[in-house]
């Protein structure tokens, strides 16, 4: 259901929507936490292996992987799309236990560069940036371990009751806070990161009003908020990944980069972020199966987002004029 819709609801009718949910969730929680980790993600990524193909997602994944790999077969494809489902699968199951995981550090192998390892030790302020591949929730267990209180940025859940538990399996991944995207946010990660912090976030998700750089051999669309941000902050970007190595085991990886600072603000930004997304797209290609295929990352803008386009340029072109 759509934001608008869900909101046009009757008030008692949302309210009572909201609890149960809520209920539904929570005894979700309850039970799979009774379940050990390893079987919880096991049982979970086989389920979701075996019955998500039937959704429609499922199709579209495989277009998407078709146009990053035009020479992978199709049977290549379905096993490399069901993987993605057995390992989106083993993510839903791994959150309700993720306070836990945190702690188990024999699951983690770190690796990173000098800066990276910088971030880890508290050293040097930074923009920590992941991709949806592997178990990206918990690409900030290793600085979190040694004592960095990070800052995670998120998009909160509709359902106010829901976002609440699920915030709370997420507060020890985030003790510098963690801030729902909205007009306030980008005020307050400037503060942190200005202030010496290290603020996380995705950076590969689709966003039309952002900029197009290539990605698998097409241009997409890409989000230019993290190379605003570390450029306007004077700080480096942190990509991470999430390798999941056996069940319930990864390998985090931090790579950093250097957002250029010249005469031409845009420019620096376009080029930052196309470096982003070479460097999602090598690490995709190395495990495919790990990455979420469903993202709409190549459509076009939406007839919305259009109008408004052309509206604020015949609006430029009339002050102009």
């Amino acid at each position: 259901m759509s934001r608008k819709k869900r909101q046009r609801k009757h008030p008692t009718r949302l309210a009572l929507q909201n609890r149960l949910e809520s209920l539904v969730l929570n005894a979700a929680m309850f039970l799979f936490r009774l379940i050990p980790v390893d079987a919880a993600s096991y049982l979970m990524g086989k389920s979701w292996r075996l019955f998500a193909p039937f959704n429609a997602r499922h199709k579209r994944a495989l277009e998407h992987l078709e146009r990053a790999f035009p020479s992978m077969s199709a049977r290549e494809r379905e096993q490399t799309v069901r993987g993605m489902w057995d390992n989106l699968g083993r993510v839903a199951a791994e959150t309700f236990h993720i306070d836990r995981l945190l702690k188990q550090d024999h699951r983690f192998e770190a690796v990173g560069d000098e800066i990276t390892n910088a971030v880890l030790e508290g050293e040097q302020a930074c923009l920590l940036v992941s991709f949806h591949s592997g178990n990206w929730e918990l690409c900030v267990q290793p600085a979190v371990r040694r004592g960095v209180d990070i800052t995670g940025v998120y998009q909160a859940l509709r359902n106010p009751k829901a976002d609440k538990a699920v915030r709370s399996l997420r507060q020890d991944l985030y003790r510098g806070g963690l801030l729902s995207k909205g007009p306030q946010t980008a005020r307050k990660i400037l503060a942190t990161l200005k202030g010496g912090g290290v603020v996380a976030m995705m950076g590969d998700l689709r966003e039309a009003r952002g900029v197009q750089v290539p990605f698998f051999g097409q241009m997409a669309y890409a989000n230019t908020v993290p190379a605003s941000l570390a450029r306007s902050c004077h700080v480096p970007i942190v990509l991470g990944r999430v390798v999941r190595k056996k069940g319930v085991h990864f390998r985090v990886e931090g790579r950093a980069i250097t957002v250029p600072h010249t005469q031409d603000r845009q420019a620096d930004i376009q080029s930052a972020t196309a470096q982003m997304h070479e460097i999602f797209e090598g690490w995709i290609r190395e495990h495919p199966e790990q990455w979420m295929w469903i993202h709409k990352k190549w459509a076009p803008p939406g007839k919305s987002l259009i109008q408004r386009q052309q509206h604020r340029a015949a609006a430029a072109k009339s002050f102009n004029g």
